[in-house]
């Protein structure tokens, strides 16, 4: 089973559904004569592993006990005692979150059991069903197994006998987690601490003898890997440790041509183009490998006669690749999966200008880390998305702690974003080629928008996304397939745990798709625009990022809006106008403006100085998406305000420190991440720079157009 972490997705935990029939209703009493359970894993009920067994209580059972569930004493005349079974169960149970219906009062006599067996009893993670409903509907009446089952379509199976109440219970408890979705409660430590909070139903079960479910998270556990890891894999990218340019040899020639260029330029790897394409620039699918272990294998075969075959009949196809702007720890863990020793890499148009081999990575070694980005890439289901996913936050815990910059840890987290959105992508085609969509009628890309496409994400995410086609009218076959796609990615994005965009900027509004003749025509509408109003959102479209398909549609379009959008002043100042004003986040005397203890650093801050960033970079045609690339773009102009922008790069990183360090905070004591900063947990030192950042922003205003309509 996969460890449970507190960022864990109710979709993907991984759980056991307990249940038990008992000799009557007093726990203190009260004897087990049955016990049944049955796995959730990857979201899927495991019918054919389920436990089950009859329990001698040595006691007679009451007539009016069995009249219930129908089992008497000939039943577990032959069954083991408690101290025989509870072993077993418990070894069932391992480190499994156990979820169950009105699951107190079965803890509470499995815990009462095992203090006569002399037994130990350590507390369970748990769930109660019970409990979960009243979350949704606090004033609903009617909460039995069967009530509840009726209200969710489940169909009830064998009641009052274990096994039947236990696969009830399974079926009620993921029928529940749309429901608690909708209701903003995705994750094991949210369904915990809103539980926790349900003081009144907690009280009525105490005073009844029962276990109040233990929802509490194992935190060593759930990091103990992550705790000391290797940080340069998530500081560096693969430019910075490829080796370039590639070298290229046509397939057409001699295998002893491919050993002389090995030896000449001392390289382990050639990339093999088609005839006579070798002089031009590869493309990632057309290419293929030639390593040196492939010319070994084929002279220890074919002697020397191999070396005057085709380099054709000895490479590798298809390449396997890795973008230039990924970070390292990704090509560790694709090398790891995949089992070989070389990737090529590419631009964001999927041309190939460089090479990477694990000589290069030899010295780089991140543990179970780096297998983070990997299992996004091959998770194959919604849960199992969700599972690899959920792993984040510890990672960048991790790396914070390890002294990695919270810019670049926002990097990293919006790199995995990209990644997956592209994996939902992957799952969605699928979804739809299994309901007879047919395949994609077009080339296409998935891209995505604002901070994920900047580099800049933190962990309270929600979705902006957008796609890119070849070619199609709006509401032609095409957008209509595309249409179709979006909505997938949206629902599985959703379930997984990045909540819809409250303003709808994803695929599956039509805003948000189009070929790229509707693209255009698009920008070049924004373009013409008089009033602000009307260009509500369009600024993270010049945030775009290619992550899935045909990237090059996604960049030359990117490039093209940049392009379009140049020297059209009065454009970039409606942009401005639109993108709205910076909330005042400090006061007279400085005095830090606080909401309920706390302060929110995306609106009072970092909200500002990225408008600001963005709109500079389109008016001066700054080819750039990260923040702060674009603020030293700017400053190169040498068009003044260097002090001030010198100033916001540090606020920025500030404020990505203070809301990252809290988020993380929040994400273990079981709360939704948010972009709120409580000023109580700074130091003293935190405050001032808090303080300082803040002052940063209050007049960006000015400073923007300052320096939009200078040159």
């Amino acid at each position: 089973m996969v460890a449970v972490t507190n960022a864990t997705p109710l979709i993907s935990l991984d759980a056991v559904v307990l249940d038990t029939e008992t000799t009557g209703l007093d726990p203190r009493k009260a004897r087990v004569i049955e016990a049944a359970a049955v796995r959730i894993a990857a979201g899927k009920i495991d019918t054919q592993d389920a436990f089950r067994s009859y329990i001698n209580p040595c006691e007679p059972i009451p007539a009016f006990s069995t009249a219930v569930h129908g089992i008497d004493n000939g039943k577990v005349a032959q069954a083991p005692v408690f101290a025989v079974m509870w072993p077993k169960l418990s070894d069932y149970i391992g480190n499994a979150v156990v979820v169950g219906h009105t699951l107190g009062f079965d803890l509470a006599i499995l815990q009462q059991e095992c203090r006569r067996a002399g037994l130990p009893w350590a507390p369970l993670r748990a769930l109660d069903t019970q409990h979960l409903v009243q979350l949704i509907d606090p004033r609903r009446g009617g909460n039995s197994l069967e009530e509840l089952a009726a209200w969710l379509g489940v169909t009830v199976e064998g009641r009052h006998s274990a096994l039947g109440d236990v696969l009830t219970t399974a079926g009620v408890f993921q029928a529940l987690l749309p429901k608690l979705r909708d209701n903003g409660i995705r994750t094991y430590a949210e369904a915990a601490q809103a539980c926790r909070a349900l003081t009144d139903a907690l009280d009525r079960q105490y005073r009844a003898g029962w276990v109040t479910p233990d929802a509490a998270v194992d935190r060593d556990s759930a990091a103990r890997t992550l705790d000391r890891i290797d940080s340069y894999p998530y500081r560096h990218r693969i430019s910075d440790v490829m080796s370039a340019p590639p070298k290229i040899i046509s397939s057409d020639r001699p295998l002893g041509d491919a050993l002389s260029e090995l030896i000449r330029e001392r390289v382990s790897s050639l990339y093999v183009a088609p005839p006579d394409a070798a002089d031009a620039r590869l493309p990632a699918f057309a290419a293929g490998i030639i390593t040196e272990r492939d010319v070994l294998r084929a002279m220890a075969t074919g002697g020397e006669g191999a070396l005057k075959q085709r380099i054709e009949q000895f490479m590798s196809r298809p390449l396997a690749t890795i973008s230039s702007d990924a970070f390292v720890y990704r090509a560790i863990g694709r090398m790891s999966r995949l089992k070989i020793r070389h990737l090529g890499v590419t631009d964001e148009s999927g041309f190939i200008i460089g090479a990477l081999s694990a000589r290069d990575l030899l010295r780089l070694r991140a543990g179970e880390a780096v297998s983070l980005g990997d299992e996004i890439d091959e998770a194959d289901t919604v849960p199992v998305l969700g599972a690899a996913w959920a792993k984040l936050p510890h990672v960048c815990a991790s790396l914070l702690a390890e002294g990695l910059p919270a810019r670049e840890v926002a990097a990293i987290v919006s790199r995995e974003l990209g990644a997956l959105t592209r994996q939902a992508a992957v799952i969605a085609e699928r979804r739809m080629l299994e309901a007879g969509d047919g395949d994609p009628p077009c080339p296409y890309a998935m891209t995505v928008l604002g901070s994920a496409g900047r580099g800049e994400s933190l962990l309270a995410l929600d979705q902006d996304n957008a796609i890119v086609f070849e070619r199609g009218d709006p509401s032609g076959p095409e957008d209509q397939w595309f249409a179709r796609l979006g909505q997938h990615v949206a629902d599985i994005l959703n379930e997984v745990g990045v909540p819809y965009c409250a303003g709808s900027v994803m695929a599956s509004n039509a805003q948000w798709r189009g070929s790229v003749a509707t693209w255009r025509a698009r920008i070049a509408d924004w373009i013409t625009r008089s009033r602000p109003q009307d260009l509500l959102s369009v600024d993270i479209f010049f945030d775009m990022r290619g992550v899935y398909g045909q990237l090059g549609l996604a960049d030359t379009l990117w490039r093209d809006a940049f392009d379009m959008a140049k020297g059209q002043a009065s454009f970039a100042k409606l942009l401005a106008e639109a993108s709205g004003r910076v909330e005042r986040g400090i006061g007279l005397f400085g005095r830090i403006l606080t909401r309920k203890g706390r302060i929110d650093l995306k609106r009072t801050g970092l909200f500002g100085i990225v408008s600001t960033a963005r709109v500079l970079a389109i008016q001066h045609h700054i080819l750039e998406r990260t923040t702060p690339a674009r603020l030293i773009g700017v400053r190169a102009l040498d068009v003044g305000g260097d002090s001030d922008i010198d100033g916001l790069l540090e606020a920025h990183a500030a404020f990505l420190e203070f809301i990252l360090s809290q988020q993380l905070e929040d994400i273990q004591n079981g709360k939704p991440a948010t972009n709120t900063v409580s000023v109580r947990r700074l130091s003293s030192r935190d405050r001032e720079r808090l303080q300082s950042a803040l002052q940063r922003v209050r007049h960006l205003d000015d400073l923007r157009r300052d320096l939009m309509f200078r040159s």
